[in-house]
């Protein structure tokens, strides 16, 4: 009884450890990985803040595919929540009005949704032809975009995830995986 007191009172006065910090570096690791320049460099995402947006949610749902087949679906759903911290937190730099941050946020976990569908399945069967067909639909590109290079990319990132313990994944103790 007295454990539960001293849980509520953790939560009421916000002292009690939030179960997402755990994953902070995971993120941290996710937003690095699609931030790398063979993304825009090699496949032609175009360089620019919707083509960056579509590429950590690219990249961060091969992470989340790879949590999910470790078991680890409740650190997948956190994982989402840090996306979630953090877009509200950029669209709040960007100047967007505390009025329409939910809404935005709101289109933006929507957005991750379908796209975290559309790889997964295909992540699973490891299809790169049907992985191309939906970054050709999902990324913002250059007008010499190819989305068979990203498809090719994501499925090495997801290889070398797969090669990953699901301790060391969370803790993002891994290298970057910079695809040649």
């Amino acid at each position: 009884m007295l454990e539960q007191i001293k849980s509520s009172l953790s939560r009421l006065l916000g002292t009690e450890e939030d179960p997402r910090e755990s994953l902070r570096p995971l993120w941290h690791r996710t937003v690095e990985l699609a931030r790398l320049k063979h993304w825009y460099a090699n496949c032609h995402v175009e360089d620019s803040v919707s083509g960056r947006f579509d590429m950590i949610c690219a990249v961060l749902s091969v992470v989340m595919v790879r949590l999910e087949a470790s078991e680890l679906r409740a650190e997948s759903s956190l994982l989402a929540e840090l996306f979630v911290e953090d877009m509200d937190g950029q669209l709040r730099e960007f100047g967007v009005n505390d009025v329409v941050v939910g809404k935005r946020v709101g289109k933006l976990m929507s957005t991750l949704g379908g796209r975290l569908g559309a790889i997964r399945s295909v992540l699973n069967q490891h299809d790169e032809a049907k992985l191309a067909d939906a970054m050709e639909r999902n990324i913002t590109y250059t007008d010499d975009g190819s989305s068979q290079c990203v498809a090719e990319k994501l499925l090495g990132l997801h290889d070398a995830l797969a090669k990953v313990s699901g301790e060391a994944l969370i803790a993002a103790d891994f290298e970057l995986v910079e695809a040649a």
